[in-house]
C-alpha cells in the first residue's frame, strides 16, 4: 500500500511584503513572515528593528502600505482591531490591558461577552466561566478578585485567559517575562506549550535568547525594518542570532576626536531610586568626553537619565559633581548644577510645535533673555541667532515655529535649548531617532564638537552603529543597572551579546 503524500500544513498567518512608513521613517521594508499552527515562533530584533510595528499590522491597529496578510485563509490588505479578534488574533503585552477597579471575571466579560444595551447579566455564569478557564491554566486566582490586587504575572494570566476563551487561534506574547520571577516565567512557559500542544500558534517576542532556545520552534530576525532570515531554532546558536542581529556596517559617522578626557564631571556611586527600576548604578563621565549607554527596551537607560535630571529622584547611593555630593531632586536643582536633558519624545518633550525657534530655543534660559522682569526681545534673537547659525538650524528665520522645521531641525532646536543654559553634562536620549540621513550625520558632528569644546556628554542610543562609531566608552545596562562598560569601538556582537546577558565571548564569535 503506497503511503498518501502529506499534504503542506495550511499556515495560520502570512505577511507578504509588508511595508509600513511614517513619514519619512520606514518602520518595515517588504517584510515576509509566516506561523504555522501548533507552532512558536519567535521574533528577534534589536530596539527599532519593527517588530512592534509588525504586530500592531497583525492586530489591526496599523494598516500597511504595501503588501498583504493572510489570516484564515483569507487574503487581506489590512485588519482594523475588530476584524483581527474575530479573526482569533490575541495580544498579550508586557503591560497588561484591563480595568483594575473591575474583577477578574468582570475583565473576562468584557473581552468575552456581546455587547448589549438591553442583556441581563447573569454574575454567577460569569464566575463560573472565569473559573474554568483560570483552572485551564492551572491558575490559581479567584474570579472575583479585584484586577488592582493581582501581581503582574497574575495579570497577564487573566489576559491568557481571555485570549482562550475568545477561542483565539493566533496568540502574540510581546516581552511577557520583562517582570517575571524565575518560577513566574517556568509557569508561563508551561502555558506556553500547552498553547502550542492545543495547535496555537504563537508569535515570542523576547531579547532573552535562553527562552527563544527553551520555547520556539522557528525564529524570525528582522533588522532595520526587513526581514533578514527565518530558520529552524535548533539550527541556530546564539552567535548565529547576535549576528543576524546586529549585521549592519558603521558607516557614515564621524571619525573619533582624539581629545583627552578632563576631569571628571559627574560620577554615580551605587545610585538607584526604587520607582524608577533603577539600582546600584556607579560610573563616571568626564569633560570632553561622550559615555554612551547602551541597552535593550526596559534595560532602565532612560530611567537613569530621568534620575540623573531629577524628574524620578535617587533615594539610594551618591551623585557627584566635580567632586562634590550634590541632591538632584529637582529638574531645578539639575540645571543648578550644571545637567541638561534632551528626552527621547521631541515632540511630547523636546520642543513645543506652535512656538517660534526663538522661543523654543530659550525656554530654559530665561535669565538672558529677560531684563528687569521683562522680555527682550533683541536677547532673545541674538541668542536664537548664534544658535541656528552654530547647530547649522535651517529655518525661515528665529520666528518661524517649529512645526515647519523637519525632524532633523525640530531635534537641533530641542538641543539648542538646553545648550542656551550652558550646561557641563549633556544628556541626550535617542537624539537621532526618525531623522534621516542627512540630518543624523549633522547631530553627530554637532555631539562630538561638543565634546571636544569640553562638555561632557552622556548618549543614550538604540542605535548600536552609533554608539559604536561616536562614543569614548560604552556602558551596558540590563535589568535596570550599568552591568558592564566597554571600550567605544567594541564589535557590535560583543556589546549585544553584553545588553542580552549572554556570555560575551560566544557572542562575539
Amino acid at each position: 500500500m503506497v503511503n498518501p503524500t502529506p499534504q503542506p500544513v495550511q499556515p495560520l498567518l502570512v505577511f507578504a511584503n509588508i511595508a509600513k512608513n511614517f513619514g519619512a521613517v520606514q518602520a518595515l521594508r517588504g517584510v515576509d513572515f509566516e506561523l504555522r499552527p501548533g507552532e512558536v515562533h519567535a521574533l528577534l530584533g534589536e530596539n527599532g528593528a519593527g517588530k512592534s510595528t509588525l504586530i500592531k499590522v497583525a492586530t489591526g491597529a496599523h494598516a500597511p502600505d504595501s503588501g498583504h496578510l493572510v489570516l484564515g485563509g483569507r487574503r487581506l490588505d489590512a485588519l482594523n482591531p475588530a476584524t483581527a479578534r474575530a479573526l482569533g488574533v490575541a495580544c498579550i503585552y508586557q503591560q497588561p490591558a484591563l480595568f483594575p477597579d473591575l474583577t477578574v471575571a468582570e475583565n473576562l466579560a468584557l473581552r468575552l461577552e456581546p455587547a448589549g444595551a438591553w442583556r441581563r447579566v447573569d454574575r454567577r455564569a460569569r464566575r463560573v466561566r472565569a473559573a474554568e478557564l483560570l483552572q485551564r491554566l492551572g491558575a490559581d486566582l479567584a474570579p472575583d478578585a479585584e484586577i488592582r490586587d493581582l501581581s503582574m504575572p497574575e495579570q497577564q494570566l487573566v489576559e491568557i485567559a481571555a485570549a482562550i476563551g475568545a477561542g483565539a487561534r493566533i496568540v502574540i506574547m510581546d516581552e511577557p517575562t520583562a517582570s517575571l520571577t524565575q518560577r513566574e516565567q517556568e509557569r508561563l512557559f508551561a502555558i506556553v506549550r500547552t498553547l502550542r500542544a492545543e495547535g496555537v500558534g504563537v508569535i515570542y517576542i523576547s531579547h532573552r535568547l535562553e527562552e527563544i532556545f527553551a520555547l520556539a520552534d522557528r525564529v524570525t530576525v528582522l533588522r532595520d525594518g526587513a526581514s533578514v532570515g527565518t530558520h529552524a531554532v535548533g539550527d541556530m546558536d546564539a552567535a548565529g542570532l547576535i549576528r543576524l542581529m546586529v549585521g549592519r556596517e558603521l558607516a557614515g559617522l564621524p571619525p573619533p576626536g582624539g581629545t583627552v578626557p578632563g576631569e571628571i564631571a559627574l560620577e554615580l556611586r551605587g545610585t538607584g531610586c526604587a520607582a524608577a527600576g533603577v539600582g546600584s548604578v556607579t560610573f563616571a563621565v568626564r569633560a570632553g568626553e561622550i559615555l554612551g549607554l547602551a541597552g535593550l527596551v526596559g534595560a532602565g537607560r532612560t530611567e537613569l537619565a530621568r534620575v540623573l535630571f531629577g524628574l524620578t529622584p535617587a533615594d539610594e547611593g551618591e551623585i557627584l559633581r566635580e567632586g562634590r555630593p550634590v541632591r538632584l531632586d529637582s529638574p531645578q536643582a539639575a540645571m543648578a548644577h550644571g545637567l541638561a536633558y534632551v528626552p527621547e519624545d521631541r515632540r511630547r518633550h523636546g520642543v513645543v510645535m506652535e512656538l517660534p525657534v526663538a522661543q523654543n530655543i530659550t525656554l530654559a534660559a530665561h535669565r538672558r533673555v529677560f531684563r528687569h522682569g521683562w522680555l527682550s526681545a533683541p536677547a532673545e534673537n541674538r541668542v536664537a541667532a548664534e544658535f541656528i547659525a552654530r547647530l547649522g538650524i535651517k529655518a525661515a528665520g528665529p520666528e518661524a515655529a517649529v512645526a515647519t522645521l523637519s525632524g532633523g531641525n525640530q531635534q537641533k532646536v530641542a538641543v539648542a535649548r538646553w545648550l542656551a543654559t550652558a550646561p557641563r553634562v549633556l544628556i541626550l536620549d535617542e537624539p537621532t531617532q526618525g531623522v534621516d540621513i542627512a540630518a543624523k550625520g549633522e547631530l553627530h558632528r554637532i555631539i562630538r564638537e561638543l565634546a571636544q569644546g569640553g562638555l561632557a556628554v552622556i548618549l543614550i542610543s538604540s542605535d548600536l552603529p552609533e554608539i559604536i562609531g561616536l562614543c569614548d566608552r560604552i556602558g551596558v545596562m540590563r535589568g535596570g543597572t550599568l552591568r558592564e562598560i566597554l571600550p567605544g569601538g567594541t564589535a557590535a556582537p560583543v556589546v549585544m551579546a553584553a545588553a542580552l546577558g549572554t556570555n560575551e565571548k560566544e557572542g562575539a564569535a
